[in-house]
């Protein structure tokens, strides 16, 4: 599961770590697992002019993540005292799908909810046999 600023990462940055992660889900080598109210959140701030994204590349990767992707539905309630309550349909999707979080921002990410937290070079260097 992708956490919106790895996207943005990626698209600013194709060659970072972040770049890495989304040119694995392009190749069909990660699945992005999310939730209705993710994609609304993906769009929303990959659309942001003031990021200058290209319209094309973000299009693509949207495009991508619905054609692939695993849909995953969540109905539980955020739990009290989370350090960003809008982290919490990523947080909810993780643990309906049994997949870690990438993200750039792991401090959003408390240990007591139970999800497995990564950075993206965490993730590539799991991919390493």
């Amino acid at each position: 599961m992708l956490d919106t600023n790895i996207l943005v990462s990626a698209l600013l940055h194709p060659d970072g770590p972040p770049g890495h992660v989304l040119a694995a889900v392009q190749a069909g080598d990660l699945v992005p697992v999310f939730s209705p109210a993710m994609l609304a959140e993906y769009e929303s701030v990959l659309r942001r002019p003031r990021l200058r994204l290209d319209a094309a590349k973000v299009a693509a990767a949207l495009h991508q993540f619905h054609a692939i992707g695993t849909l995953v539905r969540t109905t539980a309630p955020p739990p009290a005292g989370l350090p960003d309550g809008s982290d919490w349909p990523f947080i909810a999707c993780a643990l309906a799908a049994g997949c870690p979080v990438v993200t750039g921002n792991a401090r959003h990410y408390p240990p007591r909810l139970g999800v497995r937290v990564m950075t993206a070079r965490e993730w590539i260097d799991q991919q390493r046999p």
